[in-house]
C-alpha cells in the first residue's frame, strides 16, 4: 500500500506512560489505509508546562498512509480518547498525546491542523527521536534534521527504552 511518510509524536506521562505509548503503537498499527514503518528509542523528558506534574515519556513513529491529514487527524483524537486523553490544562498531564509532526512534504494551515508542528522545531523530545528514525531527513523548511539537533539542549532527555520493547509483535 503505498503513502505518504508521516511523523507521529507520542507522548505520555500518566497510568503507566509505558503502556500507553505500547498500545498507541499497536493502535497506530490498525489505521486503515496505513502502516507502521518504524519508531524512534524512547525517552524521558522533563514536563513542559506545569511543572508539578510526572516526567514524560516521548517517541517518534514514523507510518505510511493514504489517509488525508484531517482524516488521519481525526483518526489519532479517537485513539487519544480511546485511552482516556483528557484536555484540561494546556501542557498539563495526559495518558497520550498524538501529534502529526510531518505529513510528506506536506504543509497544512486549517482551523484543526498545522502541519508541520509549530513547535517541534524548539523541542528536544521531537528532534532527537525523529533523528533516530531518518538522520538524513531535510525538514519542510529546507534545514536539515541533522543541523537542528546539533543545535539543541538535550537537557531533561535520557533514552530509556529501545524500539523493540515498545513494538511486541507488530
Amino acid at each position: 500500500m503505498p503513502g505518504l511518510p508521516v511523523y507521529i509524536g507520542l507522548g505520555s506521562n500518566l497510568e503507566d506512560p509505558s503502556r500507553q505509548i505500547r498500545q498507541a503503537l499497536e493502535l497506530l498499527n490498525e489505521l486503515p489505509q496505513s502502516r507502521l514503518c518504524s519508531l524512534s528509542r524512547v525517552y524521558q523528558s522533563s514536563p513542559l508546562g506545569p511543572e508539578n506534574q510526572p516526567d514524560y515519556l516521548n517517541a517518534v513513529a514514523l507510518i505510511s498512509t493514504s489517509l488525508p491529514p484531517e482524516k488521519l487527524l481525526t483518526c489519532l483524537q479517537s485513539i487519544e480518547q480511546r485511552q482516556h486523553r483528557v484536555r484540561t490544562v494546556h501542557w498539563g498531564p495526559r495518558t497520550i498525546d498524538l501529534d502529526i509532526l510531518l505529513f510528506g512534504n506536506k504543509q497544512v494551515h486549517t482551523d484543526r491542523l498545522t502541519i508541520p508542528h509549530p513547535q517541534m522545531y524548539q523541542r528536544n523530545f521531537v528532534l532527537i527521536p525523529m533523528f533516530d528514525i531518518n538522520p538524513d531527513l531535510t525538514l519542510p523548511n529546507g534545514k536539515p534534521l541533522r543541523d537542528l539537533v546539533n543545535e539543541s539542549d538535550r537537557k531533561g532527555l535520557k533514552p530509556i527504552g529501545e524500539p523493540y520493547e515498545y513494538l511486541g509483535n507488530l
